[in-house]
């Protein structure tokens, strides 16, 4: 293969510098709204959870709707429409911000409707790839894409906090506006094939159409148990680990803040050798390679209950950035090859609803921890990791020795 049939196309560069933009975007203001109803509104626990619940709301109730979107319309138009809405709702909470009117329930309105784009960007973007790359390269353009979400991911909300410490909420809100605006113009230059016309149906049609398909296939079935029982796990350690972290192992707060760094760290780590470890190993066995490394993780962060150092904390939090990323990798490609390209919104919006899972997963471990305490939650999720990594492990999924055929119809 040549080198230049190895590059991207430009239309795909495009979207990957949009997606960029609005990751980062994201990020900036999911840490800066917090900041602000602290420390400019005076909000406690009861009022930050309730601003958390409206910032992920949006992916119980709009995954699906979004995905028959995807189906119907143009997904560039859509993901224009989508970006450009979050650019408003940021720009509204700048403005209220700099006019000293901003006020909790303002706070989660704007940003239920900002976390409502994220929403359909999310579903209609990995739906859009399979339209502007080669089959064969479907693989590193969704290590492409996963790079520029862990990068945003790990640079984001540091970022959001410093703009909120160092000049007030304002630039915070202001750079994520700036960044969500660029993103939104990338995406209006971008030039989507055309998609053959389809009769339309009753939206629940739809919606089961999508539903039948990934429950009744044999490769996108177990991925779907197994993303959503990871979410739950991974949850299920965050509601107790900074508490556990302090108390049982001694740490500071600036530690705590290192050692969750390092997920970030590892996510990076595993979108750049993603393309690498896709060319040298079987299709499958890159499929096992998160789920396997999440119950390695899952091993590694109870152990601490009984040699309680933050090295394995540490080391727990990287495997679980860097094993699971090339999952995403691989089953993005696995679900973009055998989805026919009029259901890809419909069977992408699944995965961002398996997202909804993390509350779940935060209330059990907070429910676990009232009983039985911290470590009886790290213990928790171990049986979840392990539950899930024997799902993937008896489906047919990793047994591919390549990525699939691109589906026809």
């Amino acid at each position: 293969m040549t080198r230049s049939e190895l590059r991207l196309p430009a239309a795909f560069h495009r979207l990957a510098w949009s997606n960029l933009a609005a990751q980062s975007a994201e990020q900036v203001a999911l840490a800066a709204a917090p900041l602000v109803a602290v420390l400019a509104l005076g909000a406690g626990a009861a009022e930050t959870g309730l601003l958390q619940t409206a910032l992920t709301l949006p992916f119980l109730l709009l995954a699906i709707p979004a995905g028959v979107l995807a189906d119907r319309l143009s997904r560039r138009g859509l993901m224009v429409a989508a970006e450009a809405l979050r650019a408003l709702a940021l720009l509204a909470i700048l403005a209220l911000v700099l006019s000293d009117l901003v006020t909790w329930p303002l706070l989660a309105v704007l940003g239920f409707l900002a976390a409502c784009g994220t929403v359909v960007y999310s579903v209609a973007a990995p739906a859009v790839v399979p339209a502007l790359v080669r089959p064969d390269r479907l693989a590193p353009a969704n290590a492409r894409l996963e790079l520029a979400r862990t990068l945003a991911f790990t640079a984001g909300p540091a970022l959001g906090g410093v703009l909120v410490g160092w000049t007030g909420p304002g630039a915070a809100f202001a750079a994520a506006a700036a960044l969500s605006l660029v993103a939104t113009a990338l995406l209006a230059g971008l030039r989507e094939p055309a998609r053959a016309a389809r009769p339309r149906r009753h939206v629940l049609q739809e919606i089961a159409e999508g539903a039948r398909f990934v429950s009744g296939h044999a490769l996108l079935r177990p991925v779907l148990i197994t993303q959503f029982v990871f979410n739950t796990a991974y949850f299920v350690i965050m509601a107790v680990f900074v508490p556990y972290a302090v108390r049982h192992l001694g740490m500071t707060a600036s530690g705590v803040g290192l050692v969750l760094g390092l997920y970030g760290a590892g996510m990076v780590a595993g979108a750049l050798l993603a393309p690498a470890v896709m060319r040298r190993l079987a299709f499958g066995t890159v499929v096992a390679i998160g789920p396997v490394t999440g119950l390695a993780a899952s091993l590694v962060m109870a152990s601490t209950i009984w040699v309680p150092t933050p090295a394995l904390a540490g080391l727990g939090f990287f495997l679980l950035g860097l094993g699971p990323i090339l999952w995403v990798i691989s089953t993005t490609t696995l679900r973009q090859a055998v989805t026919p390209s009029d259901l890809l919104g419909r069977v992408s919006s699944f995965s961002v609803l398996a997202q909804g899972s993390r509350p779940l997963g935060a209330a059990l471990g907070a429910a676990v921890a009232a009983v039985s305490g911290a470590e009886a939650c790290l213990l928790l999720a171990v049986s979840g990791f392990l539950l899930q990594a024997l799902v993937i492990l008896a489906s047919p999924a990793v047994r591919l020795a390549r990525q699939p055929e691109m589906a026809t119809a």
